[in-house]
């Protein structure tokens, strides 16, 4: 146990805490992303409730939305933050998405966020519209209000931990598994719950390629991978 625990104490000791947060020059996407959620949230928070309902409104991914004008709500829902800047998924997004790109880069974190965001959204709300065209669901359905940013944050767990070393990515995702997994069996959205495993589902599909990248982009600024 002890030289266990001299091993993990070097490992903590290499934490550089600093590094969690965005910078405008060292994660330009992630940090210029949370300024832009910052400024809706506040938006959220203070102005006319009415306005802010028609906001959410015209930016929800539903299906009657997804049909007339999909790119626009796919971009437009992931402007704003369920919850707010203090909830679970607006933290998760500043550290998972500092870290993914502090690997890979922006571009990639971005892709990988909207991979995520968008595949997570269409395999949620697809199988809405075909259950009301099938009669199964009503067609108040069609309109149910969607937005946020956790199936992007979900995509970027599953894809940092790709990245991290044995000893973190087991409780990484051991620990956001069992989040999902008591969402699931509170069944209290069931369309959001299930949106989340698969979006993570997507992130760990990009280890192949990510881990290349990572690589590549570690070799370019000098550093060791942090995969094993």
């Amino acid at each position: 146990m002890s030289a266990w625990g001299a091993w993990l104490g070097r490992r903590l000791g290499a934490i550089r805490p600093w590094r969690l947060l965005p910078t405008p020059t060292g994660t330009p996407f992630t940090f210029a992303y949370a300024v832009l959620l910052g400024v809706t949230s506040l938006i959220s928070a203070h102005a006319d409730p009415a306005l802010v309902h028609a906001l959410l409104q015209g930016s929800s991914t539903d299906v009657a939305h997804m049909v007339r004008a999909p790119e626009f709500v796919l971009v437009g829902s992931a402007l704003w933050v369920a919850g707010g800047v203090a909830s679970p998924y607006a933290i998760g997004l500043v550290l998972v998405l500092t870290a993914l790109e502090r690997r890979v880069g922006g571009l990639r974190t971005a892709g990988v966020f909207l991979l995520g965001h968008v595949l997570a959204t269409l395999a949620t709300e697809v199988p809405v519209g075909i259950a009301v065209l099938a009669g199964h669901l009503p067609d108040s359905s069609l309109h149910r209000l969607d937005y946020g940013v956790s199936f992007g944050v979900a995509a970027g767990v599953g894809a940092l931990a790709g990245l991290l070393p044995l000893w973190l990515r087991v409780p990484l995702l051991a620990g956001f598994g069992w989040m999902l997994l008591q969402d699931l069996l509170a069944f209290t959205d069931p369309l959001t719950n299930w949106g989340h495993p698969i979006a993570l589902a997507i992130g760990v599909a990009t280890w192949p390629v990510l881990r290349r990248q990572h690589r590549e982009h570690a070799s370019h600024l000098g550093e060791l991978p942090a995969s094993s």
